[in-house]
């Protein structure tokens, strides 16, 4: 007989995003000119400054454990950063460094969560939430928000979901897959809410650097009193230096939170890579023109996605004021013939645009909304003007 997996894991969906990625693979392998939008990670290399201070700290010995909670440098690194951004008083002992944001996520939902628990999480959203919160034994509750609302979720909304087993609010801003930024007036109201029920948050800021003219990032715990005592905001390299692979995210936490946090990590990884930790420190410490290069080209990039979009009939699409992602309402394609192929849903959709024009993107099934499709614009500008002539050639063909 083999093993029995648990009944936690086995009720685990898979990643969209990686399974699109994976089948878009499979027909590059087969000889396929595949262009892939599947995949959240900025498409340039990690800047030379930063290599190079993996090198140093190789050369320099520094190849062993470190602290499970990260090198003192790096922990005082991010602290400092944090407050001289935001203005949030922030200690290095409320840094916890980990093996990249999703482990940090991870970490954090273990920490405030037990079985029977509600997390709220507004729709749409990563994939990876909902799986990491189930996890814990703990309930994903997702509320739906509305494109006319530019996918934000509302105080009313908000104050609904909750009943007397809540006990966390997970908020993502710039959002991954619609790339809304709430103000921060629109945070303040929610931040009401969340006083009064006496509610812990979640701040998912990985991409704060990614915000484009004429919005503002702010972050969460900055708009009302009493906030910094109940948020845990995590970030990390991955987005805004182009280090999806070196691994290195953090949380910040309240006091007794990150101790938490630091335990566990010590229990489940040791530490993160002590060399990336060193590139991660380079990241924060050295020249920054590289984010705004990178963000310079993800602007212009935005630009033209938003043109063709435009230019699609009857499909719509959200703001995109952050983050790298277009999130196209393809309704009106939906319970149409692309061929001799039928198509009812976003993952159908999303396959025979595959298949038949060889265009990779992720339904909007898996992030909660059915009926939209995300795109990542964090492809060559060649590859998105290519691959925009293909998806308007597969919608014409739709009867």
């Amino acid at each position: 007989m083999p093993p029995t997996i648990s009944r936690i894991v086995q009720a685990l969906e898979p990643s969209a995003t990686l399974a699109m990625a994976a089948k878009a693979k499979e027909l590059k392998a087969a000889g396929k000119q595949v262009l892939d939008f599947t995949l959240g990670e900025p498409d340039f290399t990690t800047p030379p400054h930063i290599c190079e201070a993996a090198c140093r700290a190789m050369q320099a010995g520094h190849t062993h454990y470190t602290p499970a909670a990260g090198i003192p440098e790096l922990r005082a690194a991010i602290a400092r950063q944090y407050q001289q951004q935001h203005g949030l008083e922030c200690t290095p002992q409320q840094v916890v460094v980990s093996n990249g944001a999703k482990h940090a996520l991870h970490n954090v939902f273990t920490c405030l969560c037990n079985p029977q628990d509600e997390v709220i999480i507004p729709a749409p959203y990563w994939v990876s939430y909902a799986e990491l919160v189930k996890l814990t034994g703990a309930r994903p509750v997702i509320v739906p928000t509305r494109e006319e609302d530019d996918f934000k979720l509302t105080p009313a909304a908000l104050r609904a979901a909750i009943t007397p087993r809540t006990t966390l609010l997970l908020l993502c801003s710039p959002s991954n897959p619609t790339g809304t930024v709430y103000t921060r007036e629109e945070l303040a109201a929610l931040a009401d809410v969340v006083l009064e029920h006496n509610l812990l948050v979640l701040s998912d800021e990985i991409y704060e650097q990614l915000v484009y003219e004429p919005h503002r990032f702010t972050s969460f715990p900055t708009v009302r009193p009493g906030l910094w005592e109940r948020t845990v905001v995590v970030n990390g390299c991955s987005k805004a230096y182009a280090m999806t692979g070196w691994r290195i995210g953090w949380s910040i936490s309240p006091r007794n939170v990150a101790q938490a946090i630091d335990g566990l990590q010590s229990q489940q990884t040791s530490n993160p890579s002590s060399i990336s930790q060193y590139a991660a420190l380079a990241a924060l410490e050295g020249p920054q023109d590289c984010v705004a290069q990178m963000r310079a080209e993800f602007a212009q990039r935005r630009q033209y996605v938003k043109s063709r979009i435009e230019a699609l009939p009857r499909v719509s699409c959200s703001q995109m004021a952050g983050a790298f992602y277009a999130f196209m309402n393809i309704q009106a394609y939906l319970g149409r013939n692309y061929g001799t192929e039928r198509v009812d849903n976003s993952q159908q959709w999303c396959l025979a645009l595959l298949q038949q024009e060889q265009v990779a993107t992720v339904m909007g099934s898996a992030f909660g909304a059915e009926g939209y499709v995300r795109l990542s614009f964090a492809a060559s500008m060649d590859s998105l003007e290519e691959g925009f002539d293909r998806l308007a050639r597969f919608l014409a063909s739709a009867s």
